[in-house]
């Protein structure tokens, strides 16, 4: 089938006065995806219900100054290294590294999610493309060396594919000319109700995962892996988050709620299913399938109410999700962790489908 590669229309200048592009993805079902230059964010993701009535699942504002102004990642490329690492420190071939701490989880500083201008604060360039049923755009970025605290001249593009299967296709390639940690994923908050649809509680959640990485009150992993039977952390089988997320487990005092990485049981590398995620009501079921070896799932446990969405409704508590595939927090400090260190002569390559179906 031939597709036409989309044409990118100004959304908007950044402070600083460069033009953010806005690229239109769609297919030929009824799922539209908008994606920005600024952070690579994801505007919108429109899905038919079980009825055909198309609805944006993905939450997040109506202007580029909310983006600008935005602290909640909402929709965006996050990276160099997605996540956590302790105390903003790590070591490699022998040199010390220090990060902005940009976090502080109980009172415990860390760097997050590539520091206080990570991939989600910076304008990459766009170029949509095309391929036989599906639409793109290939976001590129070069994160200069010492940028953030990070080593390396990091050359990084991510591009969004909608192909007429309804799958949301991601493929992350990176470079660098100095080794350097990379952990680059997308932080895209879900409502399968649609965006300012209420709360995610009710939404039922299944992850491929027999253990996860618990963590200290600084949400930083321990090092070791947990087995989840028994206990909240237990999506094995389809359960509504709002069933255990209450529960008195001291991981989930520590996050407020689910933000915790789970340990995918799959074969390293292998395109595999990662999660699914269902809602009763409109019929809309999400698959998440990832050649990485975790899976961020975040119950939304810091909306509050004060982020109002495009729809004009806000953001109340819990009324959203995230699904980041990703490798695991803090693993330039944990040796026994899966290595996110890249070096020179390598590519980074990287791919996370986001499948959509109504049952």
């Amino acid at each position: 089938m031939s597709v036409i590669p989309p044409h990118p229309e100004p959304f908007g200048k950044t402070p600083e006065g460069s033009v953010v592009e806005v690229f239109t993805l769609t297919n030929s079902r009824g799922v539209r995806l908008r994606a920005l230059t600024y952070g690579g964010v994801v505007l919108s993701l429109e899905v038919p219900d079980r009825q055909g009535a198309p609805g944006d699942i993905a939450l997040g504002f109506g202007s580029l100054e909310e983006y600008v102004n935005d602290s909640s990642y909402m929709g965006a490329i996050v990276g160099r290294f997605g996540n956590r690492i302790a105390d903003g420190k790590f070591t490699l071939a022998g040199q010390d590294y220090a990060l902005a701490t940009n976090n502080a989880p109980g009172g415990i500083k860390c760097a997050l999610h590539g520091g206080w201008k990570g991939f989600h604060k910076v304008l990459w360039q766009g170029q949509g493309v095309a391929r036989d049923g599906a639409q793109g755009v290939r976001l590129s970025y070069l994160s200069k060396d010492g940028e953030e605290g990070y080593p390396g001249n990091l050359q990084v593009s991510v591009t969004y594919w909608i192909t007429e299967e309804d799958e949301w296709i991601i493929e992350y390639e990176a470079t660098t000319d100095k080794a350097t940690p990379v952990n680059v994923t997308q932080h895209c908050y879900f409502n399968l109700l649609g965006e300012g649809g209420g709360d995610i509680l009710a939404h039922r959640l299944m992850l491929a995962a027999t253990s996860f990485t618990p963590v200290n009150s600084g949400l930083i992993p321990t090092g070791d892996l947990r087995p989840v039977a028994g206990s909240a952390f237990d999506f094995t089988r389809p359960t509504a988050i709002g069933a255990r997320v209450e529960s008195e487990d001291a991981q989930l005092k520590f996050g407020g709620g689910y933000d915790h990485n789970w340990v995918l049981d799959k074969e390293a590398g292998s395109l595999s299913l990662a999660a699914s995620i269902y809602d009763a009501v409109t019929g809309r079921l999400m698959e998440v399938l990832t050649t990485e070896p975790g899976i961020q799932f975040y119950s939304g446990n810091f909306l509050d109410g004060r982020q109002v969405g495009k729809s004009g409704r806000s953001y109340e508590f819990r009324s959203g999700v995230c699904l980041e595939t990703q490798h695991y927090p803090d693993s330039p400090n944990q040796g026994q962790f899966p290595c996110t260190i890249l070096h020179p002569g390598e590519t980074l390559r990287s791919t996370t489908v986001y499948r959509f179906r109504c049952k």
